[in-house]
């Protein structure tokens, strides 16, 4: 399943008018990862299963950031995002 596939299910198939918008912060997920210290390689994977949850969470808490639940999905993708760049399999080689 493509990465876009992925977060579209996990925001419950938004209409197509957002589709636009979901592969937007689909890019900025993986840039912040990037510029977290997280590999290029890694953070572009769509086969990685702690990148595509790192992704898809960044995307549930910026795609309806009114709901309640999206300052705990913040939290939970920087705790992630924090990780993952000290992990050494995800680090950018410096």
């Amino acid at each position: 399943m493509s990465m876009f596939d992925a977060v579209k299910l996990a925001l419950r198939e938004p209409p197509i008018e957002l589709f636009q918008e979901i592969q937007g912060l689909i890019d900025a997920a993986r840039a912040d990862l990037i510029l977290s210290g997280v590999s290029g390689e890694k953070a572009n994977s769509d086969n990685d299963p702690l990148i595509k949850r790192a992704i898809i969470i960044y995307c549930r808490a910026h795609f309806d950031y009114h709901d309640a639940s999206a300052e705990r999905l913040l939290q939970s993708y920087n705790l992630l995002k924090s990780h993952l760049s000290l992990a050494e399999d995800y680090k950018a080689s410096s």
